[in-house]
């Protein structure tokens, strides 16, 4: 996503005139490669958004226009407001419109506003809630101890691929049911999805269709052999409620929504998870009298989990809206059925909202941080990333208390996506 802008804000008393902004040049304070810094150092470009058009219009990821909003009370007044639509009905025609998935993976909870977004997501609410949560909290504090055992001898290790990665696939994929042997294609084809590789345009394709392929393969494994998992608790209800003759029943699912339903819960239970671990034990290491802190009192570590993805969050961007109707938003008019981003990572750095938001502070009081949303779409699976991220931090820093990065800062890469911040590999001693 490049920022230079393709057009000033547009005050809305001007709206009817010009609803599209006419070119204009860039400020003199943007970065030589801003795509490049987006990756690299967000939050540096977003500073610069809040100052000087928090709502603006700018190339979107694949070069299509966006709107985006980088202060934090627009954010998240947005995020609430049900005239921006997550329905792709409502886009305009040559706006960015996100992933182009076929309909069995499309018809999710990312693309869906209510009545539909209620129905759907009424079926998994209960699987998802803190206290049901809090019954995994052993079996993933043995998966982490596990992965922690075998590379415990190296003294040295890459900790995205062999911690932060392996363990919330494996807690996902044994809540959903899904066979050991699939888990690493699932992980290839997700990074594909969230950071494609340029030189392979033909990744991204190849993912959907392994994807598909694997739901749809799954969907009727788990009808055939129903076992004691979500995924089988799912098509349980969704077949009971198909066979129902009552036409007012409100709850059913169609197998499209289904299957998109699974594909949701799988790829965000381990996208998010896998860039929180890594970003948060990334941060600590960084912040040595703040990691010195935790280790005097691990009891902390659930309240510290707040202040870690407030700070550096696995999401920069909510998913993309379409206003339903023109829109103001900051004192700027977005046209109906453009696409409007919100930058979740610029309002959690908002300095009017979080005093001198840019340092690391576990202590901070970080109520009302949008790192995992707001509003009906909060993130449905953010009890289990939270127990998830404690336990990993728990384990890690217990098992090594001497835990360091294995590499200057200035050679760690970041994931080449403007949607979602995450670490290529993350060296570590120990």
């Amino acid at each position: 996503m490049a920022v230079t802008t393709s057009g000033d804000p547009v005050p809305s008393h001007q709206a009817a005139a010009a609803p599209a902004p006419a070119p204009a040049p860039s400020p003199p304070q943007a970065p030589a490669d801003p795509t490049r810094d987006l990756i690299d150092d967000p939050y540096a470009v977003y500073a610069r958004m809040r100052e000087t058009g928090p709502v603006r219009r700018i190339a979107g990821p694949d070069g299509l226009p966006v709107w985006i909003v980088t202060r934090y009370d627009d954010v998240r007044q947005a995020l609430a407001d049900p005239r921006l639509s997550l329905d792709k009905r409502h886009s305009l025609p040559g706006n960015y419109r996100g992933f182009a998935l076929p309909p069995a993976l499309d018809a999710n909870l990312l693309n869906m506003d209510p009545p539909d977004h209620t129905r759907i997501r009424r079926f998994v609410t209960q699987a998802f809630t803190a206290r049901r949560t809090e019954t995994l909290r052993e079996p993933i504090r043995r998966t982490a101890d596990e992965l922690l055992d075998a590379i415990a001898p190296d003294g040295q290790a890459d900790l995205i691929a062999s911690y932060a990665a392996p363990l919330p696939i494996t807690v996902i994929c044994e809540l959903l049911g899904v066979p050991a042997g699939h888990r690493r294609d699932f992980r290839e084809w997700t990074d594909a999805l969230v950071a494609p590789d340029p030189t392979r345009p033909e990744a991204m394709k190849q993912a959907v269709g392994g994807m598909l392929g694997f739901f749809t393969g799954l969907l009727a494994h788990k009808r055939a052999e129903p076992g004691d998992d979500l995924l089988s608790a799912l098509i349980a209800a969704r077949d009971r409620r198909a066979d129902t003759t009552d036409d007012a029943t409100e709850d059913r699912l169609s197998e499209d929504e289904l299957m998109s339903l699974a594909f949701l819960i799988l790829f965000a239970g381990y996208e998010n998870t896998v860039q929180l671990i890594g970003n948060a034990t990334l941060a600590l290491l960084r912040h040595p009298d703040q990691l010195a802190a935790l280790r005097a009192d691990p009891g902390r570590t659930a309240a510290a989990v707040e202040e870690l993805v407030r700070y550096d969050g696995p999401a920069l961007l909510a998913i993309r809206r379409f206003p339903v109707e023109d829109l103001v938003i900051g004192g700027v008019t977005v046209p109906a059925g453009e696409t409007v981003l919100l930058s979740l990572a610029s309002a959690n750095r908002d300095p009017h909202r979080f005093p001198d938001a840019d340092r690391l502070d576990l202590d901070r009081d970080t109520a009302g941080h949008l790192a995992l949303g707001h509003g009906i779409h909060y993130c449905l699976g953010a009890p289990l990333a939270r127990l998830e991220t404690e336990i990993a931090l728990t384990a890690l820093l217990e098992r090594f208390p001497r835990l360091a990065l294995g590499v200057p800062y200035d050679e760690l890469r970041w994931r080449a996506s403007t949607r979602a911040r995450g670490l290529m590999a993350l060296p570590v001693r120990y």
